[in-house]
């Protein structure tokens, strides 16, 4: 099948058999006892905010339609300190243990680059306040961040169908992408040397990139369960890597899912940062793109009135950035064999198989190949 196909997207596979309620669908890769989780933070916190008295939690509860690859839980705490009530929004973000969407274990760097972006200034993002690194507690590392108030374009169900961006006007719709893709251009002015734990021994971030995910097809592949058109997108995307390689952050998951928005439709912060690297900066331009394509398939390849096109979304973040966006089908490809790899691990994850069995019929291989040229 090509670009086109009618293959579920990673999104419907997300969504498959999870727990849904009046506030939508917990997408959570898996799903905890919140009251035993209130006595367990209770004290852990106490123990960081020592003038605090009466320290309570409060609303804990999982992010609906988005969450898949970490368990997130947001709340809010309250004390007293000082002779004045204190009332703090709190997320706890836990290293996943057993369901690992994402090959690397890159958890404690995610902490580690949310501080440094915090302190670069340029890219908004939650601050990060606590880490835990013993699993003790909750049976796996956490870190604990400032909970920000916005809105986010859920996947489950997705955004172009149903929700505030589906209902906003075409000004607001305008207002919003024009927005995202001015942050994300702020990535590429974060230096390298403000993250050196990002870069590879050697300083080849780009290759360090590309064999995160070459390396990932060898892990997917069994000799029960052949890939062979992945690998054959892998084979044209290695005999034709582009020599434009301009460096930079790769945030790893670029796309509206993963922002957090104002009621003015402006951006608050970038989230989710489980798949950073030194790669460079056009990894996820490419990702931002292929996964507005793959959003767009079940409306017929149309986007929502308001949203910037690819061509004039390349052409508004090549003006922030000042990089040129030479390459970018090549990039786009990559940033679709990553995400096919993703869905077959995701199926490997929730005990499922694609329709009919047929791996070689996800969409995201059809994407790849056009933009490879045929």
């Amino acid at each position: 099948m090509g670009a086109g196909s009618d293959s579920p997207s990673l999104a419907e596979v997300m969504g498959a058999g999870m727990k849904s309620d009046a506030g939508g669908t917990i997408v959570a890769p898996g799903v905890r006892d919140l009251d035993d989780l209130v006595h367990l933070l209770t004290g852990w916190l106490a123990e960081r905010l020592p003038r605090a008295a009466g320290l309570r939690l409060s609303g804990l509860t999982y992010p609906r339609g988005s969450g898949q690859s970490a368990e997130t839980i947001l709340f809010d705490a309250h004390w007293r300190e000082d002779g004045v009530d204190r009332t703090r929004g709190l997320v706890v973000r836990i290293k996943p243990s057993e369901f690992k969407l994402f090959r690397d274990d890159v958890f404690f760097e995610e902490f580690a680059l949310m501080r440094a972006l915090g302190e670069h200034g340029a890219v908004p993002v939650a601050p990060v306040l606590w880490l835990e690194e013993s699993p003790a507690l909750l049976g796996s590392p956490f870190f604990v961040m400032e909970k920000l108030r916005g809105r986010v374009a859920v996947s489950v169900p997705s955004y172009l169908e149903k929700g505030w961006v589906a209902e906003a006007t075409t000004a607001q719709r305008a207002v919003l992408w024009e927005s995202c893709v001015r942050t994300l251009a702020t990535l590429p002015s974060v230096p390298l040397s403000a993250v050196p734990f990002l870069v590879p021994a050697g300083g080849d971030g780009f290759g360090g990139e590309w064999s995160r995910w070459a390396g990932f097809l060898d892990e997917l592949e069994r000799p029960d369960r052949p890939l062979p058109r992945h690998r054959a997108v892998l084979r044209r995307l290695e005999a034709s890597i582009p020599a434009h390689r301009p460096e930079g952050i790769v945030w790893g998951d670029a796309r509206i899912g993963n922002m957090l928005v104002d009621d003015e439709f402006g951006v608050v912060a970038l989230m989710d940062w489980e798949q950073p690297s030194a790669g460079g900066a056009l990894h996820d331009l490419g990702w931002w793109l292929i996964n507005q394509r793959g959003k767009s398939l079940p409306l017929g390849g149309r986007l929502l009135p308001g949203m910037l096109d690819r061509a004039d979304t390349v052409a508004l973040w090549e003006q922030v950035t000042g990089i040129r966006a030479e390459a970018i089908d090549w990039y786009e490809a990559f940033a679709a064999y990553k995400m096919a790899c993703l869905m077959v691990n995701l199926y490997d994850l929730r005990g499922q198989r694609p329709p009919n069995g047929d791996y070689a019929a996800l969409h995201h291989l059809g994407s790849a190949q056009a933009l490879l040229g045929g």
